[in-house]
């Protein structure tokens, strides 16, 4: 999987990509490709002028700048070059254009799943400043992801968010290859909370660990963990429940 990023800001990046545990998937080994390669592009290296602008002022008027139509377009058409390159002169599947916008598809696990599932990748934008020309939106942009009902200074925090996300899905990027299903939203777990997490001390400050987790009774344990995890739903994110049918009226045929 192939990601290109159009970003000011590429050294964000850098250090997300070669520390932790997901650097795996971007970094490969000697017996494997990554699982996911990353190429950052800057749109002021596309811009015209002595002083490679890339934003100007609102028309209408109004605080901020915003990004121009232009360069972000040739930088795009830039990466479309490239990827057919990379391809060996044959021209790759149409790659989708996602931007990371307030107004945007709101971040979830099976967005997540969806875009990690691209087999060619995507093309990732990470506005600055007021916003993007809409022309640019309307033209090129085929999806809009959110990370949330806040507003970030860009695009690049979002990015890191997915990239990240993605990259614990990839065989071979966590030490236990069943991990990702045992976390919060997978629906391995009915889409639910994952359950609270004990290890050593048996008792710090106090608190003792859960007897039922000490007791070797598999069984137990993971009605335990069942039991938890929806309670825990329930008392913080009753949103994920699934909705209660109401039952049949007495007597009703």
């Amino acid at each position: 999987m192939r990601i290109d990023i159009i970003t000011l800001f590429e050294d964000l990046f850098t250090p997300f990509l070669n520390l932790g545990v997901t650097r795996r998937a971007f970094e490969g080994s000697a017996d494997a490709p990554p699982s996911i390669e990353v190429k950052c592009w800057n749109p002021r290296d596309f811009a015209s002028g002595p002083y490679r602008r890339v934003d100007d002022r609102p028309f209408g008027g109004g605080p901020g700048m915003v990004m121009m139509a232009e360069p972000l377009a040739l930088c795009l058409e830039s990466i479309r070059e490239d990827r057919i390159l990379a391809h060996s002169g044959a021209h790759p599947r149409s790659t989708p254009v996602l931007l990371f916008t307030p107004v945007g598809e709101k971040l979830t696990h099976s967005v997540v799943e969806r875009e990690g599932a691209r087999e060619d990748g995507a093309i990732w934008v990470c506005g600055r400043y007021e916003g993007i020309d809409q022309r640019f939106i309307d033209t090129h942009v085929d999806l809009e992801i959110s990370l949330g009902d806040f507003v970030l200074s860009g695009g690049e925090l979002p990015a890191l968010a997915l990239l990240d996300s993605m990259a614990r899905l990839r065989p071979g990027v966590l030490g236990e290859p069943q991990s990702h299903i045992q976390d919060s939203f997978n629906p391995n777990l009915e889409g639910l909370l994952d359950c609270p997490h004990y290890t050593r001390p048996e008792v710090w400050q106090g608190q003792e660990v859960p007897g039922v987790l000490m007791s070797g009774h598999h069984a137990q344990i993971e009605q335990w963990r069942a039991s938890e995890r929806l309670k825990l739903t329930q008392a913080r994110r009753p949103d994920l429940l699934p909705p209660v049918r109401p039952g049949k009226v007495k007597g009703a045929s």
